[in-house]
């Protein structure tokens, strides 16, 4: 689930320098928002999966119509009349490094958030996992993942919540299953920038399990059944925008197929790892998956 859907704008450029003019190499549209980046992982990963939030206006037009190009991903979004956002990410090639632009995002009616509630009871009831992704966008109640957290609960659904700030701190208070904050997200909500302390203090706050994202050096877990700590064989440069999207698919395909937490946290990094060579978010090199999947680390924490 993606409320505040977008249409993902990335522009290549061979150097991003600062009050100049810059010649495009390649630009690539992709429907996006970080619950779609989850979409096209889970689908690409060979799983059934609905993308649901709000899509309005030309923009939201143009990703419905990427959307239904998508292969194994059902479009669920529900209708808004205001313009769906854009985000556009800056490539540069000769570092790496990428440069991101969000918009806010249309504003969502009381009317069109009913309508939402509505089609969100619908599928839940024929889910076997939910991934709550990314902002809220302007309108929607800042409780409303607590909420959407609840309803999944009351269905017998595993739900995964992926957010921050006001957000995240009431979603997590609703018990979801995962919560997977990174390392400024984790800061915000705990106050302590001490990750091991942080995440446990994270879980104590109502998650049945928190997810911490160490970017480079990986995972860090917390649940019920013990802690761990998950890092890939070697650092990867490139694109790591998507990365934590492809962490979010890697933990709840692994929650679908019932995996150990281990296994879980494996395909989360592994997955993490190989969407950073990609040149989009939302997508993954398949062969860096597999190399990866095999050399991950797992350790109690």
């Amino acid at each position: 689930m993606t409320l505040n859907t977008a249409l993902d704008v990335t522009y290549q450029v061979p150097r991003l320098l600062p009050h100049a003019s810059h010649r495009v190499s390649a630009v690539a549209e992709r429907p996006g928002g970080k619950g779609i980046n989850v979409a096209h992982v889970l689908a690409a990963l060979g799983h059934e999966v609905t993308a649901t939030g709000f899509a309005g206006g030309p923009v939201g037009s143009v990703v419905r119509g990427l959307l239904a190009q998508s292969p194994g991903v059902v479009d669920g979004l529900v209708p808004c009349a205001g313009n769906t956002r854009r985000t556009v990410a800056v490539v540069d090639a000769a570092s790496g490094d990428t440069t991101q632009f969000n918009e806010p995002g249309p504003h969502i009616t009381a009317a069109e958030w009913s309508r939402f509630l509505a089609r969100y009871e619908d599928l839940v009831h024929g889910a076997r996992a939910v991934a709550l992704c990314g902002s809220l966008p302007p309108g929607v109640p800042v409780g409303a993942y607590a909420l959407l957290v609840r309803s999944a609960r009351a269905a017998g659904v595993p739900v995964l919540l992926d957010t921050s700030g006001e957000a995240l701190r009431r979603g997590v208070a609703a018990r979801p299953e995962i919560i997977k904050p990174n390392a400024a997200e984790l800061a915000e909500l705990t106050g302590s920038r001490d990750p091991l302390p942080a995440t446990r203090d994270a879980r104590r706050r109502g998650a049945h399990a928190v997810v911490t994202s160490l970017g480079p050096a990986g995972l860090l877990a917390a649940t019920a059944e013990g802690t761990w700590q998950a890092t890939p064989p070697r650092p990867l440069s490139g694109n790591p925008t998507g990365a934590g999207d492809s962490a979010v698919a890697g933990l709840l395909s692994a929650v679908a197929e019932g995996l150990d937490w281990p296994a879980r946290l494996t395909r989360a990094v592994a997955l993490s790892a190989a969407t950073v060579l990609a040149p989009v978010a939302g997508a993954f090199d398949p062969r860096t998956y597999e190399e990866v999947r095999g050399s991950v680390k797992v350790t109690t924490a």
